[in-house]
């Protein structure tokens, strides 16, 4: 089975709209999320593109501050703290990377944090490892909906993360510690990690090298989350962190790249938009 991230996307993209639709009539606005982003970076804009189109087709309003790559990190903190005292803004989101001269660190920090729509200010971190109510990062939000909505069953199961980034295997690992899995961490040090995910029956991998992982690594019937968006050094295509074609016969569930953990990322950034925008009309 493929799970399609951007069909399942889609469907909740419109359950959305149709909620937002009446936003107007019960709250007098729509929701809002502002977007930064620093410099021309093609993969950066890409992203950019893609939330502006997601947040018109669930009806949010959408504003995109563009900045040259040369911005002092002053200047950068000085929107973020306008953004952060206008109340009709009610997501911030800063797109990463940032350029070398600024500390991306004390960027995701000054963003209030509860319009901190990516879930990864230092207190929605502490929030989720503390089991608090907080604003999920999307990615990992996106990669359990994925989950369950094929079926797998998490509770018990052997689930194996490749990849330790504040931004994915962290807060994966923990979602899916949540959901009563057993989880083993991985990354590339790891000794022997062949054997390791090879008894795996739930592997996600966000290592960001193509093709990484080989069918040889991953056991019949696995659950396999391919989280990378890379170039295949051969075809110049995008590819994933696993060899797709390899390992799709063995495979029981498998994120085609593109097309799956990418469309729901975007889609759980919308959720968690209107999330926010919701706990401030409670």
């Amino acid at each position: 089975m493929i799970i399609s991230g951007k069909e399942l996307a889609s469907s909740l993209k419109q359950q959305m709209a149709a909620e937002v639709a009446t936003f107007e009539e019960r709250y007098g606005r729509v929701p809002h999320l502002a977007v930064i982003l620093v410099g021309e970076d093609p993969g950066s804009v890409s992203y950019v593109t893609g939330k502006a189109k997601a947040s018109a087709e669930v009806g949010i309003k959408n504003t995109t501050i563009r900045r040259p790559a040369t911005i002092s990190e002053e200047e950068l903190l000085g929107i973020i703290a306008e953004l952060n005292a206008d109340d009709a803004v009610d997501g911030i989101l800063v797109q990463l990377p940032l350029p070398k001269h600024i500390d991306s660190d004390k960027v995701i920090a000054a963003i209030d944090c509860s319009k901190d729509v990516d879930g990864f200010h230092p207190m929605n971190v502490a929030a989720l490892w503390q089991k608090q109510p907080c604003v999920l990062p999307c990615t990992p939000k996106g990669i359990i909906k994925m989950l369950k909505v094929a079926g797998v069953d998490i509770a018990g199961k052997n689930a194996v993360v490749i990849g330790r980034s504040n931004i994915v295997g962290l807060p994966v690992s923990k979602l899916l510690l949540d959901e009563n899995a057993t989880v083993t961490m991985t990354h590339s040090r790891t000794k022997n990690l062949g054997e390791v995910t090879s008894k795996a029956d739930i592997l996600v991998v966000a290592i960001g090298r193509p093709k990484f992982v080989t069918a040889d690594m991953v056991g019949d019937g696995a659950v396999v989350i391919d989280v990378g968006v890379n170039r295949d050094p051969e075809t110049g295509k995008l590819c994933g962190d696993v060899d797709f074609a390899a390992i799709e016969p063995k495979a029981s569930v498998i994120t085609p790249v593109p097309g799956g953990v990418g469309p729901m990322t975007i889609c759980c950034l919308m959720e968690n938009t209107i999330e926010c925008f919701l706990k401030k009309q409670a």
